[in-house]
Formats: structure tokens, sequence, C-alpha cells
């Protein structure tokens, strides 16, 4: 075969091949032109979707992705105006319980109510009612975002899906409901604990936008609704109130320059139920303290019973009092419940006190030598038996001097003297007056020491519930009038 024969063979085949290349190319590129979704793909990027066909024929979804396409609505930006965004709020309270003597937690059904003239579809589809939808809905048109600045932690409920509810009507007016678990903090002021109130609130704040873009105010008919079927564990709701007000918020971005945000304030007042501390602890704590009065009953040597009945006594209203104040806060103020404790601790403290008085008088070998039998001598010569006779005996012999001394000084001047005629004899005094008896002529008394412990065991039955009585009289009084 010829040399030129060889080459037209080669140049023939290349150009069938890239023939064959180019036509399948070219198949290609009819097959995209005439490829019915590509093309509305390329068109969806050029244009909007048009909204001057018959809108009541389509379905709720094809209708409100055309309304909110990106090309005529930016849900992220809120609805264009020259004044603030009113964006009316409203709660229902469903459930209230205290987590601790610093939070508590809600459940909560939210709504916010606000206009989006964007949203307005009376022309373009008349015989449409209302939209309705969930979360799809949401993510699909511009909602204020708020928090809670005093939460703890917020959560939206919901069993498989998040309880949220979109309702835009045909004049663009949006409701946005909610229900929500939060728990907040409430600053408490536990200085007459558990018998005091307490007034906690809820703050509602704008995120993004200050008050010259959002503004927030209560609902005017009825900015809250409280569950008939309301009950907090613990307390009592007393009062609710609701405010507005503004929080001032430093930009670091805007060379410290303060933003005002718009704020809600959900205000309530509760009182404590201290039907429960009284029972599990003012009631034990006082058959503790009238336990330790047991001891008085007890002979004064019986040092084992009565050291066993007071610690014991003491021991437990010390765990009793540790368990309730546990999942208190450390303040430093002092609370009512803490007046009581020490108190209640100040009795056993005594009755141990005394039973240690007693039992040093009853080991005590001598006599106690009183000069009366009266409450002040006993005591006194309980205190000192041997100093207090020893100091009146001294004061005696102090006033025999002085008498000696008065009458010698009068016989040495020599004052007469005048004798008055008696009727009665030279011995006799004159009738009903009768001769006083020197500091001589005195008598004392003794006890033992055993019937001086009996004796002051006896009087501390008596003392020890007058004064405690007395006590809670002006607890009681503290607690209830002021």
């Amino acid at each position: 075969m010829s040399e030129s024969g060889y080459l037209n063979r080669t140049t023939f085949s290349f150009v069938v091949v890239w023939l064959w290349w180019f036509g399948g190319a070219c198949g290609d590129i009819r097959m995209i032109s005439h490829s019915p979704h590509l093309r509305v793909r390329r068109n969806a990027t050029d244009t909007c979707p048009a909204l001057d066909t018959d809108m009541d024929k389509l379905t709720q979804e094809e209708f409100l992705s055309r309304l909110t396409d990106s090309c005529r609505y930016d849900h992220v930006a809120r609805p264009p105006s020259d004044l603030p965004l009113q964006v009316t709020f409203q709660i229902d309270v469903q459930h209230i319980e205290s987590v601790d003597n610093r939070q508590f937690k809600s459940h909560l059904l939210v709504q916010l109510h606000f206009r989006d003239n964007r949203l307005n579809f009376v022309d373009l589809s008349p015989n449409r009612g209302a939209i309705v939808g969930q979360e799809m809905v949401k993510a699909q048109i511009f909602v204020p975002h708020l928090f809670i600045k005093n939460e703890k932690q917020s959560s939206l409920m919901g069993l498989d899906k998040n309880d949220v509810i979109v309702k835009i009507t045909p004049h663009g007016d949006v409701t946005y409901s909610y229900r929500m678990i939060t728990t907040f903090y409430c600053s408490m002021d536990l200085r007459k604990f558990p018998f005091d109130h307490q007034q906690c609130e809820l703050i509602w704040a704008s995120w993004a936008y200050n008050e010259t873009n959002l503004e927030l105010q209560w609902a005017k008919d009825k900015p809250y609704i409280i569950s008939e079927n309301l009950q907090l564990t613990e307390f009592m709701l007393e009062a609710i109130s609701v405010e507005h007000a503004k929080t001032s918020i430093s930009n670091p971005s805007n060379s410290g320059f303060n933003e005002t945000y718009s704020t809600l304030i959900f205000k309530f007042k509760l009182q404590r139920e201290a039907g429960y501390y009284i029972l599990e602890y003012y009631l034990p704590s006082i058959f503790l303290v009238v336990m330790s009065w047991v001891t008085f009953w007890i002979q004064a040597d019986a040092a084992p019973a009565r050291t066993t009945l007071g610690t014991s006594t003491m021991l437990s209203f010390i765990t009793l009092n540790g368990n309730l104040m546990k999942n208190l806060p450390k303040v430093s103020y002092v609370k009512a419940s803490e007046i009581w404790f020490f108190g209640g601790a100040t009795f056993i403290f005594c009755s141990l006190a005394e039973f240690t008085f007693v039992n040093v008088i009853w080991r005590r070998k001598k006599k106690v030598e009183l000069a009366k039998h009266t409450t002040k001598y006993i005591i006194k010569g309980a205190l000192s038996p041997r100093l207090a006779r020893k100091d009146l005996r001294k004061s005696e012999s102090f006033s025999s001097l002085d008498s000696n001394h008065m009458t010698s000084s009068s016989n040495s001047l020599n004052v007469p003297t005048l004798n008055l005629p008696t009727t009665n004899g030279d011995n006799q005094h004159p009738e009903g007056n009768s001769p006083t008896p020197s500091p001589t002529q005195q008598t004392w008394s003794e006890m033992t020491p055993q019937e001086v412990a009996i004796w002051i065991d006896r009087k501390a039955r008596m003392v020890f519930p007058v004064l405690f009585i007395i006590y809670n009289l002006f607890y009681w009084g503290f607690v209830y009038a002021l």
C-alpha cells in the first residue's frame, strides 16, 4: 500500500470521529434546551414567579411559596416602615412551680401579633381564607425574636415537633404562637422565711431590633390569661401586674453607645404556704424543747439520764434545723427560721445548764444556811452558802459597835434621861408595841443541798414554760404583725 493511501484513510477516520463527537454534543444541547425542568430552573433565577394568574386554585403551600419568594420578600428584615413595628404580646400561664428558693419553672403559651403588609393577599386571592401553618410557615416569613432576660434556660414544647403555629390573615396580620418551658431566676428576700411574701418577674425584650425599629406592647384586652387549674407548689398567687419598660444595652461596635430596647415585664406576687414548715419544723421543734424539760422531773444525781436527755434533744434540734436550711441560699442576714432556732436552742441549753447547777448543789456536804426562807435567800445561799452568813454576821457586829458607841457618848455628856410613867409596870411596853429584837436574836434556817436542788427543779418546771410562752408571743407577733 502506498504512503499516500495510508494518509488518506487516517484523515478520513479522524474526520469521522470528530463529526461523531460534535453530533453528540449538539444532541445534548438540544436535549437541555427542550427539558422543561431545566428551563424552569434557568428562568427562576432570572424572573420571579408570576402572581397575576388565578391564585385561588393554588394550594396553600404553593401560594405561600410564591408570595414569599426571595425575589420579592426578605424574611430576615422586618416589614418596611418609617415607624417602629408594633408587636402586641400576650401570654397564657399554664403552670408555675418552685425549683428552689431562687428559681421558678413555668409553662407558657406565648402569642405575638403584628402586621406585615408584604403578606397582604386580599386582591391576589380573594376567596382564600387565613393561612395557618407550623414551623415551615414560620421559616418563610419574618418573626420577631424575643428573649427572657432573667431566664436560666428555655425550650419549646412539643411531642414530636415544636408546638408552633403561625396564622396569616388576608390583610397581612400575623399571629405567632408557641408553647414553651422556661426556668427563670427570682431574687427573694428571705428575712421572714418561711412566712415571706415574694415578688418575681418575667422580663421579655427584643433581641435584634431596638426601640426605633420594634416596639413591644401588652394586649389591651387581656395581656395575660391565668389557667383556672393553676396550682403553685409551696406558694399561693396573690397578685399579678404587667409593665412596659426600656432596657439599655451597650454596643461595643458603636464606641460604647447604649441602645435602648423595648421590654415587657410580667410581675406576680407570691405568698409562701407555711403549713408544710409548721408541721415539719415548728411543731417538732416545740416538742423537742418541751422534751428537754422532762429533766426537771428526774432526780438531780441521775447524771447519765439527764445528760443523755439534754444532749439528744439538742442534737435532734440541730439536725432538724439543718434539714431545713440545706436548700436555702447562704445569705448574710438573719432569717425568721434562724431566730426560732436560736431561741429553741437557748431553752434546751438552759435546761442543760440548770441540770449542771443542781447537780453541783446536790453533791455538797454542808447545809445551806438561810436568813429567810424565800427565793432570794435560797438562790443567794445556793450560790454562796458560807459567804452570805459571814457578811451578815460582820454587819451585825458593826451595828452592835455603833450602838455601844452611842450609849457611851450620851453618858459622857450627862444628857438627862426622861422616865415616863408606865401603867403596866416597869418591864412592860405600851399596848400594841413589841420589843424589837436585836440582830443577835435573829434566827437562821437551814436546808440540805438535796432540798435546795429539788426546790430549784420545782421552780424550773414553772419558769421555763412561762418564758417559752412569752417567747412564742413575741415571735409569732413579729411573724404575722410586722
